[in-house]
């Protein structure tokens, strides 16, 4: 599900709240790309092993020996454990994290220190903690970086100048579906681990997307060649599937233990996909993912179409 880049703060309270108010014939493969048709056959990892696999990368220090520091940007102090620090890569990193996952995964299932930090965050307004309605007459309650959170991490240095990192919603109405990105990429994360690798980066659609389309627009009247296409397609690793190049929504970069540099493209997709998109995607050699209520539905769309993919349970 592709998005628009552009970034908005959402500090602004009312403004968000007036926000929310066939088979394919071509493919190019992916260079460098991580093959999972055969690794999807595992049995998947239950939800301790994902917590285990994130406290061994980001290990939570007791909060006696997490002794605040004092952080300085323009004319402002702030204290910070690293704990903090932490919370605040991994919301930037991802756009948009649910306060259930961040306390799962970031804080080892510590809700009560998640809820003391993220508090101390938001009186600072380095992050922004809300509660929005999503689809069914649910709510989901969130955090977001502000930009004044966003050039704090920044200016720590925290996150490689390579790593992307963002503040504010880009679409409010996709809020669930960009929240469940975390929890998609710790799944991911924890198998590669499992297998030996060390994760590197991770890049949201908005960047492949605006990449992908500053090099579209250089190509001018040749932008529709489908051999000029499929050069840019390449350079980013990306494939053309019937004169389209699809974008996954997440793109995790890591190294195997051989010290290679690769990547795998994933994609959430749910009971809205349109048949025709989801085989696309499932063309373009994404690893696709479903929540547990939509993914029966996405197999059999696959199975429909003959397509051999394999829909993994978020």
């Amino acid at each position: 599900m592709s998005r628009d880049p552009s970034s908005r703060d959402p500090h602004d309270a009312r403004e968000f709240q007036a926000a929310l108010g066939d088979r394919t014939e071509r493919v190019r493969k992916p260079i460098a790309s991580d093959d999972r048709d055969n690794r999807s056959q595992a049995t998947e990892p239950a939800g301790d092993r994902e917590n285990i696999e994130a406290r061994k990368r980001h290990p939570l220090r007791d909060e006696r020996e997490d002794l605040p520091r004092a952080y300085y940007f323009r004319d402002r102090s702030y204290l910070l454990r690293d704990s903090q620090l932490h919370s605040l890569e991994e919301i930037g990193k991802f756009r948009v994290i649910a306060v259930e996952d961040l306390a799962k995964h970031a804080y080892g299932g510590d809700r009560q220190r998640m809820e003391r930090e993220i508090g101390q965050l938001a009186r600072r307004y380095l992050v922004t903690d809300r509660t929005v309605e999503i689809p069914q007459k649910k709510t989901l309650r969130v955090v977001t970086l502000t930009k004044a959170g966003h050039r704090l991490l920044r200016k720590t240095n925290q996150v490689p100048d390579d790593q992307p990192i963002y503040h504010g919603l880009a679409k409010p109405r996709e809020i669930k579906h960009d929240a469940d990105l975390y929890r998609l990429y710790q799944k991911e994360a924890s198998r590669i681990e499992a297998d030996g690798g060390r994760l590197v980066r991770v890049i949201l659609d908005y960047e492949l997307k605006r990449n992908l389309n500053r090099d579209l627009a250089r190509l001018g009247p040749q932008r529709d060649s489908l051999d000029a296409k499929e050069e840019i397609a390449e350079k980013h690793s990306l494939g053309v599937v019937n004169g389209k190049i699809p974008v996954p929504d997440l793109r995790v970069e890591y190294e195997t233990p051989e010290l290679e540099l690769r990547h795998v493209d994933l994609e959430l997709a749910t009971r809205e996909y349109r048949p025709r998109a989801l085989a696309a995607k499932a063309a373009a050699g994404f690893s696709i993912y479903g929540r547990s209520d939509d993914a029966s539905r996405l197999r059999r769309i696959l199975d429909e179409r003959e397509i051999t993919a394999q829909i993994l349970t978020l």
